[in-house]
């Protein structure tokens, strides 16, 4: 076959490039009727029934809600709502917030989900991750002022919504799970062993974690024996209460029980299933029995917090106390990287619980109306004084147990915590830091994998190096340094294969057959250039190539260039190049480039003969010092 013919099965391959003369005003016209059309359709497109239900996603299961799907969405709900309650408590103290925050930010999201939600399992809310996000990059300078914490929500909100309009929740899909387990895992460290401060009882602890863990140590001579006591005997009591909703009862048949064992059964599970707020309501009325008698100084108790509602109202820009005035600019500058991390990883916390959920439960979820629920969750937030939230991995898990159907159980779970505040917030009073510590080390320590170390090691040993230095990092130098550490190794993992493609080479008397394992694009246009030169020079022989591009798909202009700087220094050792089993996609981009004395073939067989050929009719005067091949 002669060079610079290549020939294809699809006839379409097979026709020539035809420039069209049509004038330019008739062309721009031609253009504008297009677009007018193109806008039309997509307008048309939004305006459609199918996409109202897939962006308010109630409207979907609304017309065939049933009494069934309300008694289990009731019983879901209020279930997560006793959950809820003391872990919101204390979660807003990890966010550096005074306790009510923590339920000011635990109804409205259950509200908005209802209607933009596609899991029935998720429940929004505080977090401890998010908590911990709060307390890093949004401590107002004023003692107890939430303006930053809900100045961050709002933005939140809002970058999650357009990342969501914008279909960008792809971008999960970069960060690694060795990433995501060891930022998890090291922030579950950080959480839990900042509670223990509260175990015993101590005061003036950092809130970095390698300061944090000296200055425990340090203080433990000043330990709160009455603290550690109820501290750990909350733990204690958490782990064997929760156990309860788990007990395999091993019945054959469910419908041969009496309604005796089913409601004791059900009470049990019940009783297990609100384990957190066991332990909190008791260790109040431990607390208030003592302080009714007079002892006011055994136990660190919660204290007065701000009772009923929170207002509804926007959020302050500004920040004005007695010798304290900042700006909307100053609180933004403060707030820095937050405003990039937060909402990435309450998409990243949202997304992964809801596919683990919909994955165990046999149903699908959209990641896109995902992001939007979050956003618009957020926004509504912050007009409550919440801080950020996201999806909940334990109450999720609760809410899925309790049986609900729909996403309509987060209406009960937000009516159940406004209820509370409204009713029960001097209650609250009594409520040990002890006790909500223990409740906040139980629920975290759950997030700990360390199963995961074994089977990387089985599968990829590779996987364990951004797991480690994410752990690491996260640790020594901070959570929000960890996780941006841990994404640049992810990103660099990535893109690494794509510098530094694997060359396979041929070697034939003369000739060097070269077939890289992926595409060439601009990262490794250089690398491959310089390495195939090396190839065909070193040694002590020179050998002309042939570039195999059976695995190619795309080329881009900085790799034409580089094809080109290859031609010219071979040629400067009187060695040539040649193209095979070129795809119709990339043979065309290198048709509109012009390479010069470029020669294609379609198969290396017909390369090597044709470049045998060539040898053998242009013979040099020192043809024992030639190589086999002839020079161009």
């Amino acid at each position: 076959m002669a060079s610079n013919q290549i020939q294809y099965d699809n006839d379409d391959e097979q026709q020539p490039l035809i420039v069209d003369h049509t004038n330019s005003s008739e062309v721009k016209t031609m253009g504008s009727i297009h677009i007018s059309e193109k806008l039309k359709e997509i307008g048309r497109n939004i305006c459609t029934k199918e996409t109202l239900k897939k962006k308010l996603p109630i409207i979907k299961w609304l017309p065939n809600y049933n009494l069934n799907a309300l008694q289990c969405d009731i019983i879901g709900g209020l279930t997560v709502g006793l959950t809820v309650i003391p872990q919101g408590l204390a979660y807003a103290k990890i966010a550096g917030l005074p306790p009510q925050y923590g339920l000011y930010s635990s109804f409205m999201g259950c509200f908005v989900y209802c209607f933009l939600g596609t899991s029935k399992d998720i429940t929004l809310g505080p977090t401890a991750i998010m908590s911990l996000m709060t307390g890093t990059f949004a401590i107002s300078p004023v003692p107890n002022d939430a303006t930053y914490a809900i100045v961050l929500t709002l933005m939140c909100g809002i970058i999650q919504l357009i990342m969501g309009l914008l279909n960008l929740g792809i971008i999960v899909n970069f960060i690694s799970y060795p990433v995501i387990n060891a930022f998890t895992s090291a922030a579950a460290i950080t959480i839990a062993f900042g509670q223990v401060k509260h175990i015993f009882g101590l005061s003036n602890i950092p809130r970095d974690f390698l300061p944090m863990v000296y200055h425990t140590f340090a203080e433990l001579g000043k330990t709160k024996i009455w603290d550690m006591i109820l501290g750990f005997s909350c733990l204690v009591l958490l782990y064997f209460i929760k156990k309860l909703r788990n007990i395999n009862w091993g019945d054959s048949k469910a419908e041969e029980l009496t309604i005796g064992q089913k409601v004791s059964r059900k009470f049990l599970w019940l009783f297990g299933t609100g384990a957190n707020a066991v332990v909190v309501i008791a260790g109040a009325g431990i607390a208030a029995s003592l302080i009714s008698m007079n002892i006011t100084d055994k136990l660190t108790i919660t204290g007065h917090l701000h009772a009923g509602l929170p207002p509804f109202q926007p959020p302050a820009f500004s920040l004005k106390s007695k010798n304290i005035t900042q700006s909307a600019g100053d609180i933004f500058t403060k707030i820095g990287v937050g405003f990039g991390i937060v909402p990435l990883l309450g998409l990243v916390e949202t997304i992964a619980i809801g596919k683990a959920f919909a994955r165990q439960n046999r149903y699908k979820i959209d990641p896109t109306q995902e992001l939007i629920a979050i956003g618009v969750a957020n926004i509504f937030s912050c007009f409550v004084s919440s801080y950020p939230v996201t999806g909940s991995f334990s109450r999720t898990a609760v809410n899925s147990q309790s049986g609900v159907k729909t996403p309509a159980s987060g209406i009960f779970t937000g009516a159940l915590i406004l209820l509370a505040l409204q009713v029960l917030t001097p209650l609250f009073y009594y409520i040990p830091d002890a006790a909500l510590g223990a409740v906040i080390i139980s629920a975290v320590l759950q997030m700990v994998d360390w199963k995961v170390l074994k089977i990387l090691w089985k599968i990829d040993r590779l996987d364990l190096f951004p797991l480690i230095v994410t752990f690491l990092s996260s640790l020594v130098i901070g959570i929000e340094y960890g996780i941006l550490v841990g994404i640049g190794i992810s990103i660099i993992m990535i893109l690494y294969p794509l510098a530094r493609p694997k060359l396979n080479y041929n070697y034939q008397p003369g000739i060097i057959i070269v077939q890289p394992d992926k595409g060439i694009n601009f990262p490794a246009a250089e690398y491959i250039s310089d390495t195939i030169v090396l190839k065909a020079t070193s040694g002590g022989k020179r050998r002309s190539v042939i570039f195999d591009f059976s695995h190619i798909s795309n080329l881009d202009y900085t790799a034409v260039l580089a094809i080109e700087e290859l031609m010219v220094d071979l040629k400067q050792h009187k060695l040539e190049v040649v193209l095979c089993h070129i795809s119709a996609s990339v043979l065309k981009v290198i048709q509109r480039a012009e390479i010069p004395n470029l020669r294609l073939y379609s198969t290396i067989a017909e390369a090597t003969d044709e470049m045998y050929v060539k040898d053998e009719s242009e013979p040099t005067e020192d043809e024992e010092s030639q190589p086999l091949i002839g020079h161009v």
